[in-house]
């Protein structure tokens, strides 16, 4: 474990070397949130942290780890501004085509997903078990919002599909907490012998139930408290103050009964930040200072994600088999499920052939989902199958997203040349 004074070195040498590889990065076309990853992946302890230096780069992934409160606050912050996309005009336009398209995109992809890896055990039963495959379906489901809301901000996209896809992402963080309580549940009762009802179908609902009833609380607290005060400097603080608290309180657990009950970090903070912009008329401005106040924690994020990916996984030639798998089944049922769902609600034609392009970027709340699977027998696999896509997608699904944005008009080339963090007017625009 570093000294106090090795992390903070370390973490003001990653932030700076964050930064300045968006210079190479932008010449070349890639997003900056790309860069990022990059960066995080060569300061990790695979590389730059592998050498030992003090203060320069992650020596182990404890030392990743051990900055994850870092990567809880700034998911909270960019739930917050997603959630600041649900405003009451874009539900009333969108709403409806926004959760079809969120829970059909997401069934799509976790049976398309199912039926690949089902295929697979039964061609090779020792290398993949029904129960794992079962369960990466449903981790299939889980959509990225972090980046894909750093591409949007970079590029300073607008339009139909930027509208759609920000709200999508939303709602996937909720199908998916729902398919894969489901699937989880059918696969350990596929090793133990029985269904519990219970974990299958009461806790997801009770998680998202709480989730939804703690951000609607807190928006309205929080709105209530932003009228105490009169300057933008101090509202912008109370609002820093409470996406924390938001934060912390999304980490209790408790039992009630039999029932065990928690909170979703990003549903809470998401439906924190849309009460908040329905309620509160100068939401837009203060949103617009708050990205900026936040946009370091964003980099960091990012950097932090790609120390945290493990290259073991390249010598493992089974779980790059099962890997590909995933990934070929996965993007093909994320664009097939995108595709068909919009067409169904009568979408823009340019919007039914790019949004499942957009929608390809997994991370964190699929890392989440491998932290239960690990109670499974094959939880070392699916762990390791995860690993290897988060890999390749985070590393490319930014840039996809970005060309399909451009693809569909949404970001002028232009003006591809705004920084990070600068293009928050999707919030203000809101």
């Amino acid at each position: 474990m570093q000294s106090m004074q090795s992390i903070l070195l370390c973490i003001s040498l990653a932030l700076i070397a964050g930064l300045l590889s968006t210079r190479p990065a932008k010449r070349i076309g890639l997003p900056a949130v790309t860069a990022y990853l990059l960066t995080g992946l060569l300061l990790g302890p695979y590389f730059i942290g592998r050498l030992g230096f003090s203060g320069i780069g992650f020596h182990t992934m404890e030392d990743v780890s051990a900055l994850g409160v870092i990567s809880d606050m700034a998911l909270g912050f960019i739930a917050f501004t997603i959630g600041n996309e649900f405003r009451l005009a874009d539900l009333r336009s969108m709403g409806k085509q926004a959760i079809t398209v969120g829970i059909l995109q997401a069934v799509v992809t976790t049976i398309v997903v199912d039926v690949a890896l089902v295929v697979l055990h039964l061609l090779f039963p020792d290398a993949l078990s029904l129960p794992a495959a079962i369960t990466l379906g449903a981790i299939a489901a889980a959509t990225a919002p972090a980046a894909t809301l750093m591409v949007v901000r970079q590029y300073q996209a607008d339009g139909p599909l930027t509208r759609l896809l920000l709200m999508v992402v939303a709602i996937d963080d909720a199908v998916g907490l729902m398919l894969f309580s489901v699937s989880f549940g059918i696969a350990s009762a596929l090793e133990q012998g029985g269904i519990n009802v219970i974990t299958v179908v009461v806790e997801p609902v009770v998680e998202i139930l709480l989730s939804f009833l703690l951000g609607i609380v807190a928006g309205y607290i929080l709105d209530w408290s932003e009228r105490y005060f009169h300057s933008r400097a101090n509202r912008v603080s109370v609002t820093v103050a409470f996406v924390l608290l938001t934060v912390a309180l999304s980490m209790v657990e408790f039992d009630l009964g039999p029932v065990h009950c928690g909170f979703s970090l990003l549903l809470v903070c998401m439906m924190t930040g849309t009460i908040f912009c329905n309620i509160c008329e100068t939401s837009g401005a203060l949103m617009t200072r708050l990205d900026r106040w936040t946009t370091p924690l964003s980099v960091l994020f990012f950097i932090l994600s790609g120390a945290d990916l493990d290259l073991k996984i390249l010598g493992n030639p089974v779980a790059l088999l099962i890997g590909g798998v995933y990934i070929l089944s996965r993007s093909a049922g994320k664009i097939l499920g995108a595709y068909s769902s919009c067409a169904l609600t009568g979408c823009e034609k340019s919007i039914q052939k790019h949004l499942g392009i957009t929608l390809l970027p997994q991370a964190g709340v699929a890392l989440g989902m491998v932290l239960t699977a690990s109670t499974l027998s094959d939880g070392k696999m699916i762990r390791n199958v995860v690993l290897f896509a988060v890999l390749v997608y985070e590393l490319i699904g930014p840039t996809l997203t970005k060309n399909a944005l451009i693809a569909a008009g949404e970001i002028r080339e232009e003006e591809g040349t705004a920084a990070a963090g600068s293009g928050s007017q999707t919030t203000a625009k809101a």
